[in-house]
């Protein structure tokens, strides 16, 4: 039976998307069952106007992936929650999500799954870790079994952080995650699912 990974993630310009993407190439060739889902806006469509593509980029991903459910999060064996840095934290958008997942928490229903997290900034130094850290907090409240990447692959020393794959995006030299960047996330998705079937051979989960 596969072992299945839930991808949760915002992305309001792509980064945190394309390395939800290569998370998931590396659950697949793992053998996992993935679903990929978006957290929707919570801003106005006024607001979203202001700022030059987000609301193209909106569209096109909503119209590419759901948005996640409490069913995805009972359904998975793992959850890989990613979000851009929103002044060292988590994005509202993703965080609202977690915050719907208590009826499930209160059931013991997420116990011993696999949890593990990865984000994106606009800026060097501008929040990866504290924001993969923060997402910690929920996932130990939620029962999660928190799986970190160490500096367990070759990957490790070329990019990202321990904590979870990460990316910086400035929209001028750089507009998207670097090929080192996505092998870490890949890295991740082979070892959250690793993990989580291993976790799940032993009934440890719920």
């Amino acid at each position: 039976m596969a072992t299945n990974v839930l991808i949760a993630f915002y992305s309001r310009g792509g980064a945190t998307e394309s390395l939800a993407k290569a998370i998931a190439e590396g659950a697949i060739g793992e053998g996992a069952e993935v679903r990929l889902r978006r957290a929707r806006e919570l801003v106005s469509a006024e607001l979203m106007a202001m700022v030059p593509g987000w609301s193209d980029s909106a569209a096109r991903q909503n119209a590419l992936y759901k948005a996640p459910t409490e069913d995805d999060a009972e359904w998975a064996d793992a959850i890989v929650l990613g979000t851009p840095t929103r002044f060292g934290s988590v994005s509202s958008e993703l965080k609202a999500y977690l915050d719907g997942l208590g009826g499930l928490w209160s059931k013991g229903k997420l116990n011993g799954k696999a949890g593990s997290v990865f984000s994106a900034t606009s800026s060097t130094h501008g929040g990866n870790e504290s924001t993969t850290l923060s997402l910690y907090n929920p996932l130990a409240h939620l029962g999660l079994v928190i799986v970190p990447l160490g500096y367990a692959d070759a990957a490790m020393f070329q990019a990202g952080t321990p904590y979870g794959a990460s990316t910086v995006v400035n929209g001028r030299d750089r507009l998207a995650p670097t090929e080192d960047d996505l092998a870490v996330a890949r890295f991740q998705g082979r070892r959250v699912t690793q993990v989580a079937t291993a976790l799940k051979s032993i009934g440890i989960a719920g």
